[in-house]
């Protein structure tokens, strides 16, 4: 039995193990943190239970068929329910937006906005279903090593179909032209890493997710999903050691023959590096990395976050799972995110309630809170700008609650991009990877092979597919395939 030693116990990370260990391959997970989920990580204090990082579920499908590769199904390791409203919009002290999750209600909402704009968004939402079943279905599977892989002619008709070539910004302005509904139907570009102008239009499919798909939440947190994983890898013979970083590779005549860690060297037949791309290349040093420091430092990342978690003595009204704050211009946040990278002066942020859904995450009576706000990456991080920052949400959160928050918090932890790079190594602290941009899409991605080393491949959200968990879990997939075709060829 070959062996294959898989670097990083995130989603990726955890994917490409388990769909190894089902082909056969005895594999063994390297994880750098004391317990597996990557970003997606959860910790507890005062009673109150904390998801890390991802918080919104969508594209419930990509979660079936990875469980159902296995023999299993989410239901299997964790309970979902389907959130409505899916979010809230705060556009202003005035004025709020609750989407709701039935399709003829959006409708509804939508042509109160704008005469026509019911009819539009169906016309928008027979285009956008069609990019995601050629997105999904085909073009996110495809490995990206070689152009040869996109030149069919069918393929080429499908490219041309959803929009590869043309920009969101544009598409979307064809069917609406509401301040309003373009900022909702912007919203989950977001997601994706980049501003609408620089994001392909075949990413309306996001839309068709959020809409048609909907926004869902597994009972007890995201750290849900990670929990069934690991069960399910480790089911299937995954070994998991934890609190095991990775120091270095061990190279003999073109091919890894075993990684360092402070317990010593751990060899494999190959190796799947689901720990931060650009820090791999960095432990490899100049002459087996893929990629100089010049190409990294021109890649369009997507955005940090400043975070903070709250632990609430009392519920808060007015709050729904997830809320947005559009209340501020975004024009000038995402020029201080893309084009001119500084702190925002006057920021949009997210807020998620997720006690709003689920009891368990609180003690009885209060509220759990999530605050997140998209900044730059590689912005240098200090308690004093955190502060500043905690202060301003503070004001706007409790605007809008009609409530003092401030005098009933019980637990407070804020995260940055210090954090990301001290528990990831991630890449100038970035949160979410590699923006998805039209230069930064399938080939033009950095490749999920090393091109020195002969057994040395990267999975994750540096790498095809790109950013987010449902791709997370297909990159996965598909670095697996592509280990298990070479090994075995």
């Amino acid at each position: 039995m070959k062996k294959v030693i898989v670097i990083g116990a995130g989603f990726s990370g955890l994917s490409a193990a388990t769909e190894l260990a089902s082909k056969g391959y005895e594999v063994q997970i390297l994880e750098k943190n004391d317990h597996a989920g990557g970003r997606a990580r959860v910790f507890q204090s005062n009673g109150f239970t904390f998801d890390m990082g991802p918080s919104w579920y969508w594209m419930p499908d990509i979660f079936e068929t990875y469980f159902n590769r296995f023999g299993k199904k989410p239901a299997d390791y964790y309970d979902l329910v389907r959130l409505d409203p899916s979010y809230s919009v705060i556009l202003s002290e005035t004025e709020k937006i609750d989407l709701p999750a039935n399709y003829a209600d959006l409708k509804t909402l939508f042509e109160s906005y704008e005469p026509g704009a019911a009819a539009q968004l169906d016309a928008f939402m027979e285009q956008a279903a069609y990019k995601y079943k050629v997105g999904i279905q085909d073009f996110v599977w495809k490995p990206s090593r070689k152009i040869t892989e996109f030149l069919s002619l069918k393929l080429l008709i499908d490219a041309i179909r959803i929009d590869v070539f043309s920009s969101f910004y544009k598409h979307i302005r064809k069917f609406f032209t509401s301040p309003t509904l373009l900022k909702l139907m912007e919203f989950p570009i977001l997601f994706l890493g980049a501003i609408s102008q620089n994001t392909p239009a075949m990413y309306s499919l996001m839309n068709y997710a959020e809409i048609k798909l909907g926004t869902w939440y597994p009972m007890g947190g995201m750290h849900h999903i990670v929990k069934g994983m690991v069960a399910l890898a480790e089911e299937k013979g995954v070994k998991i050691t934890y609190n095991a970083e990775v120091q270095g590779f061990e190279i003999v005549k073109g091919k890894v023959i075993g990684v360092k860690t402070a317990a010593g060297l751990q060899e494999a037949d190959a190796f799947v590096a689901g720990a931060d791309y650009h820090h791999v290349e960095e432990l490899l040093g100049d002459g087996l990395r893929n990629y100089d420091e010049a190409y990294w430092d021109k890649r369009v990342m997507a955005p940090s976050s400043l975070l903070f978690y709250l632990g609430i003595s009392k519920r808060l009204p007015n709050l729904k799972h997830h809320n947005l704050f559009f209340d501020r211009d975004f024009t000038v946040h995402s020029h201080e995110i893309y084009t001119d990278p500084a702190w925002p002066s006057d920021p949009l942020f997210y807020a998620s309630a997720p006690s709003v859904t689920d009891p368990s995450v609180a003690p009885e009576g209060c509220e759990n809170i999530f605050l997140l706000i998209p900044v730059a990456p590689d912005l240098e991080d200090t308690e004093e700008g955190r502060e500043k920052y905690f202060e301003q949400l503070m004001d706007r959160l409790e605007a809008h609650c009609g409530v003092s928050i401030r005098d009933s918090i019980v637990y407070k932890r804020s995260y940055a991009h210090r954090d990301f790079k001290s528990d990831y190594h991630a890449y100038k602290g970035n949160a979410y990877g590699l923006a998805n941009t039209l230069l930064q899409t399938a080939i033009l991605k950095p490749t999920l092979k090393n091109k020195h080393l002969d057994n040395l491949y990267y999975t994750g959200q540096l790498t095809v597919p790109g950013p987010g968990v449902p791709p997370s879990l297909i990159s996965g997939i598909v670095v697996a395939t592509e280990v298990d075709k070479e090994l075995k060829g």
